[in-house]
């Protein structure tokens, strides 16, 4: 089983975003870049299902600037065996990156696309489903257990009700949620290794795909920040509190 995982490369978890002076978008200078965390989620569990002797090769792509390929060797460091860096310095909308991502699968046939459900940058939980409408290919979302067997997978969900797992017809198209796994550090000698690995560099106009952007970014802004709260010494005084304040009528 070959497995085609997707990566981004988006500003690390732990810093705290910039928003530009003009209000224009969020400041990228000088700024921590790393793997998204469902992404790399995504890896580990290629990983894992290749240890396990289901998957035979795992090929990791993304679509973004040079400096990507950072993101892609940190893949291939993990465990992938190849990466597909489609090169562009432009924002790809999810629309597009779904459409990226169906050529490469129409290249590369993979049994099974992993990728995380989200991205922490822009968290729009759209290019997993748009992938799989686009293959008409079943989609697990949201996976917090995925057990392949023979030509099928089952996929555990997770949705507000609690868990729902799906069965699902390879191929299919699998979006990863916070308790599938968690992912390992890459070894210092995997590091090394990952620097020889094969990392091929197209462009989207190779898969013949529009990056026009189809959204206008207006303004960004910080959100406001939060009023400190009050102590009140009675349920009586609450209510009055909540009523001055036209929260209770």
């Amino acid at each position: 089983m070959k497995l085609l995982v997707a990566v981004k490369r988006v500003i690390d978890y732990n810093v705290k975003p910039r928003v530009k002076m003009d209000g224009s978008g969020v400041d990228l200078a000088n700024v921590k870049m790393s793997m998204n965390p469902f992404d790399e989620i995504a890896v580990e569990e290629a990983i894992r299902l290749k240890e396990k002797g289901v998957a035979t090769e795992i090929v990791a792509v993304s679509i973004g600037p040079a400096k990507a390929q950072e993101t892609l060797r940190t893949a291939l460091a993990m465990g992938a065996d190849r990466a597909i860096l489609v090169q562009t310095d432009e924002e790809v909308e999810p629309l597009a990156v779904a459409k990226i991502l169906a050529k490469v699968a129409d290249e590369e046939q993979p049994q099974m696309i992993v990728l995380g459900k989200q991205a922490i940058d822009d968290d729009n939980n759209a290019t997993g489903q748009m992938l799989a409408a686009l293959l008409g290919w079943p989609q697990g979302t949201f996976a917090s257990k995925v057990d392949p067997g023979g030509d099928r997978v089952k996929v555990t969900r997770e949705v507000d009700g609690g868990l729902e797992t799906v069965d699902l017809k390879l191929p299919a198209v699998v979006t990863t949620d916070l308790r599938l796994n968690e992912p390992r550090y890459a070894s210092l000698p995997n590091i090394m290794k990952a620097k020889s690995k094969p990392l091929a560099t197209k462009s989207p106009s190779d898969f013949g795909v529009d990056t026009a952007r189809r959204l206008e970014t207006l303004k960004v802004s910080e959100p406001s920040k939060r009023q400190a709260g009050i102590k009140v010494g009675s349920v009586d005084e609450l209510i009055d509190k909540l009523r001055e304040t036209g929260v209770v009528g």
